[in-house]
């Protein structure tokens, strides 16, 4: 009996410890707050929500966080110190221009402070943009700018329809990051500028920056050209025989990330 009781405290123990080493990938609701009507009339959040299972959701990606041992969050209100703070990756995704909502959050001198220090502390912080005319780049330029980083408004890789789906295609073949794909498909992306610490981890064939990264303080920034990880091109829908493997960069991501957020 008393080795039994040993056995369940030491299991106890265990568990919590794996649940307090825990990362918190957390994802902003703020700067990105798209909303549309459902077929009652009623108002709802949608693009790019842990919860969303369309193909404008990133449940996938969510997934694939927690099978690396993360613990999904996500950030409803301006971001501080505080409530950053439990944090060990930040996404920022696709800000809102007026387009999408009609009163965006933009992301002003106060946001920038604090997560500028939150990352100086260790934290990750991903910046996913998009090509400029889908995109709130001029603010969202203010925050990457602190990190020698600019989205740009050239656009790269554009896709007419599904029949040019090798016009997105980037090959990340022996890519120090994308360490088990070969092939991705990013379409429709702004090009990424670097300077001072920022440097390109991926190019497409054009040359262009896709991916870029910097070390500030204790922490890392990522700067991504697009949110090309959304359910509609990480569920299959992607020709196979075309050997796109965003399913496998996305776990690739996601270790990377791990790797840039220890504790």
């Amino acid at each position: 009996m008393k080795l039994l009781f040993r056995f369940c405290v030491a299991g106890l123990l265990t568990a919590s410890s794996i649940a307090a080493s825990a990362q918190t990938v957390t994802l902003d609701y703020f700067f990105n707050r798209e909303t549309r009507k459902d077929k009652q009339g009623k108002e709802i959040r949608f693009h790019y929500l842990w919860s969303e299972r369309a193909s404008s959701g990133f449940s996938i990606l969510g997934n694939t966080f927690k099978k690396e041992g993360f613990k999904l969050d996500s950030l409803e209100t301006a971001p501080t110190a505080a409530n950053l703070k439990g944090s060990d990756v930040y996404l920022i995704v696709d800000p809102d221009r007026p387009k999408e909502n009609p009163k965006p959050n933009y992301i002003e001198a106060e946001h920038i402070k604090a997560i500028s220090a939150w990352v100086k502390q260790g934290g990750a912080l991903v910046m996913f943009a998009n090509d400029s005319a889908n995109v709130e780049l001029p603010h969202f330029n203010k925050l990457a700018g602190v990190f020698g980083i600019h989205f740009s408004n050239e656009m790269q890789n554009h896709v007419i329809d599904d029949a040019h789906f090798e016009d997105g295609a980037i090959v990340t073949k022996n890519n120090p990051v994308f360490k088990t794909a070969s092939k991705i498909f990013m379409k429709d992306v702004c090009a990424i500028e670097t300077k001072g610490a920022a440097k390109p981890v991926l190019k497409n064939g054009a040359g262009a920056t896709v991916i870029a990264t910097t070390k500030y303080g204790k922490g890392n920034v990522v700067a991504i050209a697009d949110p090309w990880l959304y359910d509609e091109y990480v569920n299959g829908r992607l020709p196979k025989e075309m050997g796109f493997e965003n399913d496998k960069a996305a776990v690739d991501l996601v270790k990377w990330l791990k790797t840039l957020a220890k504790k």
